[in-house]
C-alpha cells in the first residue's frame, strides 16, 4: 500500500469515527457503541452461535445413544413382593374341586439378562461410528459459524468505511458549495452554478444517510450470529479494510484441493455415516444368526397357609438359562431390514459423492475468486491514486479561477466512486482469504 493510500485509509477511518459519533447522538439505540475487533467476533461464534450450541447437543446426544447401546449387554435386576389370598372353590392338581380358603405371602428380587448378542454388537458399532459422525458435524458448524462471522464482520468494516467515503464526499461538497455562494454573492459565478453544487451536496447527503443505514443493518446482522442483543451497536476497531493475508495463494490448486478432501470435517462425518450404516446392514445380515442369551434368577421366600394363618416362611429360588434364534420380522430372513439397510448404505455413499464435489467446487471458486481479487486491487488503487490526482488538478485550477463546477462535480464524483471500489475490492479480499480457508478445512 503506497503513502497515498495509507493516508486515505487513515482518513477515512477519522471522518467516518466523526461521522459515527455524530449520528449516535441522534440515535435511539441503548447504549453507546460497543467496539469489536475481528479476534472477539470469531471468539464470541465460537462460544454463543446457536448453531454451534445445537450441534454440540446432537453431539450429546449420540453419545447418550452409544451408552444405551452398551447398555444392552448387561443385566438388570427387580424386586418385589406379594400378597395372595384365595377362598371357596380351587381345583387340585390331581383334578378334584375342593373348597379352600388359603394365604401365601412373597418377597423376590431377580437378576434377569434377556441380550440379542448380535443384534446389541452391530448396534454399538453403529452407534460408535454416529457419535464420531456427530464430532465432525459439530466442528464442522463451528468452522462454518466462525466463517459466516468473519465474513459478516468484513461487511461492517466495509460499511463503516462507505460511511468515512460518503461523509468525506458530504464535506468536500459542502466546502465546494460555500465557495461558489460567495462568488455568485460577489457577482463573479453564475448563479445556476451554486444550484448545480447544492444539488450534489444533496445528492451526497443522501448516500451518506443511506451508509449509515447500511452499517445499522450490517452491525445488527453481526449481533445476531453472535447472539447478542440486536440492539448493541457494534462499531469495528478497524475504521477501513487493510489487505489481511491469512493463507498463502501461491500454491497450486490441487494442493488446496487435496487439503480440503483430506480436512474437511464433513468428508469425515460423512465417512462415519456411511461406516454406520455398513454397520447396521451387517447388524440385519449376520445379527440374527447368533442366538440370543435369557438367563434369569430369583430368589426370596415364601410362606402362606389355611385361612389367613402365615407360617413355614421360607427361602424359595428359580433359575433358567436358554438361547433362542429369532425368524421373521426382526430376526432371520427379515428381507424388509436387509433392504433398507442396504437403501441407507446407498445414501450415504451418494450423499458422500455429492458432497466431495461440493467441496471440490468452493475451493475452486474460493480459489479463483482470491486470485482475481488480489489483481483487482491493484487495478482499483492505480485507479484511486488517478482519482486523487484529478480533484487535486481541478482545486489548482479552481483557484485560478479557471475550473468549471461541472469538472469540479465530476473530480468529486470520480474520487468517491474510486474510494468505494478500492475499500469494497479490499473487504472482499478479505473476505475471499476466509472463505479459501474455511473450504480447504483449516483451523
Amino acid at each position: 500500500m503506497n503513502l497515498r493510500t495509507f493516508a486515505f485509509c487513515a482518513l477515512v477511518a477519522t471522518a467516518s469515527r466523526s461521522a459515527f459519533a455524530g449520528d449516535t447522538a441522534k440515535s435511539p439505540d441503548r447504549g453507546r457503541p460497543q467496539p469489536i475487533d475481528l479476534a472477539t467476533a470469531l471468539r464470541l461464534a465460537g462460544a454463543q452461535n446457536m448453531d454451534v450450541k445445537l450441534a454440540a447437543e446432537k453431539t450429546a446426544l449420540a453419545r447418550a445413544e452409544y451408552t444405551q447401546a452398551k447398555e444392552l449387554f448387561f443385566p438388570w435386576i427387580t424386586l418385589g413382593g406379594g400378597y395372595q389370598g384365595h377362598q371357596e372353590n380351587i381345583q387340585a392338581v390331581d383334578g378334584p374341586i375342593l373348597d379352600v380358603e388359603k394365604t401365601a405371602v412373597s418377597a423376590t428380587g431377580a437378576i434377569k439378562l434377556q441380550i440379542e448378542l448380535g443384534d446389541a454388537y452391530f448396534k454399538t458399532l453403529s452407534a460408535r461410528q454416529l457419535v464420531k459422525a456427530a464430532v465432525f458435524t459439530s466442528d464442522a458448524q463451528l468452522q462454518d459459524a466462525t466463517e459466516t462471522a468473519a465474513l459478516a464482520y468484513f461487511d461492517l468494516v466495509r460499511a463503516e468505511a462507505f460511511v468515512g467515503v460518503a461523509a468525506e464526499a458530504v464535506h468536500i461538497s459542502a466546502d465546494y458549495e460555500s465557495q461558489v455562494k460567495r462568488a455568485v454573492d460577489a457577482g463573479i459565478a453564475y448563479a445556476g452554478d451554486a444550484y448545480r453544487i447544492q444539488t450534489q451536496l444533496e445528492h451526497n447527503r443522501l448516500v451518506y444517510s443511506q451508509a449509515l443505514e447500511t452499517r445499522r443493518i450490517a452491525a445488527t446482522y453481526l449481533a445476531q450470529l453472535l447472539h447478542l442483543d440486536p440492539a448493541v451497536n457494534l462499531l469495528p476497531e478497524e475504521g477501513a479494510p487493510t489487505p489481511i493475508k491469512l493463507i498463502s495463494a501461491s500454491d497450486a490448486l490441487d494442493h488446496f484441493v487435496q487439503r480440503a478432501l483430506s480436512d474437511r470435517p464433513e468428508l469425515h462425518a460423512t465417512d462415519a455415516q456411511r461406516e454406520a450404516a455398513r454397520k447396521a446392514l451387517s447388524g440385519a445380515k449376520y445379527g440374527p444368526l447368533v442366538p440370543a442369551i435369557g438367563a434369569q434368577y430369583y430368589y426370596g421366600g415364601l410362606g402362606g397357609g389355611r385361612g389367613s394363618e402365615v407360617a413355614n416362611f421360607n427361602e424359595s429360588s428359580d433359575y433358567g438359562v436358554g438361547l433362542t434364534w429369532r425368524i421373521g420380522p426382526g430376526g432371520l430372513f427379515d428381507m424388509g431390514r436387509i433392504a433398507a439397510g442396504e437403501s441407507r448404505l446407498r445414501t450415504t455413499e451418494l450423499q458422500g459423492e455429492k458432497l466431495h464435489d461440493e467441496i471440490v467446487r468452493q475451493v475452486v471458486d474460493t480459489y479463483t475468486r482470491l486470485h482475481s481479487l488480489s489483481d483487482q486491487i491493484t487495478i482499483a488503487q492505480r485507479g484511486l491514486v488517478a482519482a486523487q490526482k484529478t480533484l487535486q488538478l481541478s482545486n489548482e485550477r479552481k483557484q485560478f479561477g479557471v475550473a468549471d463546477v461541472a469538472e469540479a462535480i465530476q473530480a468529486e464524483e470520480e474520487l468517491t466512486r474510486a474510494r468505494r471500489e478500492y475499500l469494497g475490492t479490499v473487504a472482499e479480499y478479505n473476505k475471499a482469504q476466509f472463505a479459501l480457508r474455511w473450504a480447504i478445512g483449516a483451523k
